[in-house]
């Protein structure tokens, strides 16, 4: 599978080319997004006995949402925060080396 709408190229331009942070926030977004059909999918099953929330969204990948989102600038990241999350990560690896 490759990614080719949007493509990576314009991706990583929102991203400060960087790929590990491309992936860290699609892959957030992309939990996030399964959370809450998960949640919409309990919530209906305990109410009635056909589920048209699944199948609305049938098709639709969560990560190819998020890339869209991404690329539409309606998700983003906040570069402080994102950058003291990976100083703490460093520091918790190489205090377990």
């Amino acid at each position: 599978m490759a990614i080719t709408n949007p493509e990576i190229d314009e991706l990583l331009e929102k991203t400060e080319q960087n790929p590990f942070l491309l992936c860290s926030v699609a892959s957030k977004r992309a939990c996030d997004i399964n959370n809450m059909l998960r949640g919409q999918h309990l919530r209906v099953t305990a109410i009635q006995d056909f589920d048209d929330i699944t199948t609305v969204v049938a098709g639709e990948d969560p990560i190819s949402t998020a890339m869209e989102e991404i690329d539409d600038d309606t998700l983003g990241f906040v570069k402080d925060e994102f950058d003291e999350a990976i100083k703490g990560a460093n520091i918790q690896v190489q205090q377990n080396q």
